[in-house]
C-alpha cells in the first residue's frame, strides 16, 4: 500500500524510480479508508535527503500514510531552499490543535551543544510535551532520541572521545517485543554521532526497555513500555552512500576523522560501500507503524489523549 505525499515533492519521483508505491493527494482522496496521520519534525540540515529516506521506509507497509512535514519556527534553515520549505513544510503553530497517530523527530547536527543552548530547544520541548497527548506514538531518531530521553525522562547525554561512525553489529535483546518482531538475533545498523547515554541511566527508568544494543556502539533501540515512545540512537534510514558523503565532507573540512567502521570494503574509501542494513530499517519502521501506531491508535483520532 502507498504513502500519501504531495505530488510535486522531490521525493515522489525518487521513490517512483525505486518502484515504491506512492500516492498523491488526488488519488488518495478517492479511497474510503482513514490513513494514518504521521508528522515528521525534520531537524536535519539536508531536509530533502532526509525526507526521502524516511518516506521510503514509511511506504513499506499495507497502510496508507498521510505525512505532514514540519520544521521549527524558531530556527532558520540554511541548507534547504526557502521555496521548498514554503511549499511542503508547516510550522507547529499551524497544527498544534490537531491530532496525529504518529510522529518522527529526526536527528540534528547540534550534538556539541548542551540541549538548552540549541536555538529551537524551547520550541522542541513544547512539541515533545504536546506529543504526549496529541500523538499516539513518537519515534525519536539519533540526536532526537537523546533530546527525547532528556526531556521525557531526565536522561543525560555524554560526549564520546571520538565519533561513532560506521556500520555496527547489534543484538536483539527482547525478541518478543513487537517493535523488533522478525528481527534477526544479530543485525547491522548505521551510527553517526558524538554522544551516548549510559545504560545504567536507562535501566534506572522503570518506564523504558532496552530492545537492542551493540558492543561497540552502545544502546541502539529503547522503547517506553506503553509503546508510545521509541528511541533509535542510530540512523537506520541512511542511504548506502550517506556515511561516505559525511566522511568526505569532514575530510574536506580538514577534520581529524576516521574512516567509518565496517562500511567500505577493506576500509578503503575508494571502494563502493555495501548496504547491509536496509532490510532491518524497513522492518523497524513497519513494526513501529503497525504495532506502536496502527494497532493501538484510536479509530477516531480525536480520542488520542
Amino acid at each position: 500500500m502507498p504513502i500519501r505525499i504531495p505530488y510535486s515533492l522531490p521525493a515522489t519521483e525518487t521513490l517512483k524510480r525505486e518502484n515504491i508505491f506512492v500516492m498523491d493527494e488526488r488519488r488518495a482522496s478517492t479511497q474510503d479508508i482513514r490513513p494514518l496521520r504521521i508528522a515528521i519534525l525534520n531537524l536535519m540540515p539536508t531536509k530533502i535527503v532526509t525526507e526521502t529516506q524516511l518516506l521510503r521506509l514509511l511506504s513499506n507497509t499495507p497502510l496508507q500514510v498521510d505525512v505532514c512535514l514540519m520544521t521549527p519556527e524558531t530556527h532558520c534553515s540554511k541548507n534547504t531552499p526557502e521555496e521548498h520549505l514554503n511549499s511542503f513544510y508547516t510550522k507547529f503553530s499551524a497544527i498544534k490543535n490537531e491530532k496525529f497517530d504518529g510522529m518522527i523527530i529526526t536527528g540534528a547536527p547540534v550534538e556539541y551543544l548542551p540541549f538548552e543552548e540549541v536555538d529551537y530547544w524551547d520550541e522542541l520541548c513544547e512539541i515533545m510535551e504536546w506529543a504526549k497527548t496529541n500523538v499516539y506514538s513518537t519515534l525519536y531518531v539519533c540526536w532526537g532520541a537523546y533530546a527525547g530521553l532528556y526531556h521525557n525522562h531526565g536522561i543525560q547525554k555524554f560526549p564520546l572521545e571520538e565519533k561513532v561512525s560506521g556500520i555496527y553489529r547489534h543484538r536483539t535483546l527482547v525478541p518478543e517485543n513487537p517493535l523488533v518482531r522478525g528481527f534477526n538475533t544479530h543485525f547491522n545498523a548505521p551510527h553517526s554521532r558524538y554522544s551516548y547515554v549510559k545504560r545504567e541511566d536507562v535501566l534506572a527508568c522503570e518506564d523504558l526497555t532496552i530492545l537492542a544494543d551493540s558492543e561497540e556502539a552502545g544502546l541502539f533501540l529503547i522503547a517506553a513500555k506503553n509503546g508510545r515512545e521509541c528511541y533509535v540512537t542510530g540512523h537506520p534510514e541512511y542511504d548506502s552512500d550517506t556515511l561516505r558523503k559525511e566522511y568526505e565532507r569532514d575530510v574536506a573540512k580538514g577534520l581529524d576523522i576516521k574512516v567509518p567502521k565496517n562500511y567500505f570494503p577493506d576500509d578503503d574509501p575508494a571502494k563502493e560501500p555495501m548496504n547491509t542494513w536496509r532490510a532491518t530499517a524497513h522492518l523497524l519502521y513497519s513494526n513501529w507503524l503497525n504495532y506502536s501506531v496502527y494497532q493501538n491508535t484510536p479509530f477516531d483520532i480525536r480520542e488520542i489523549r
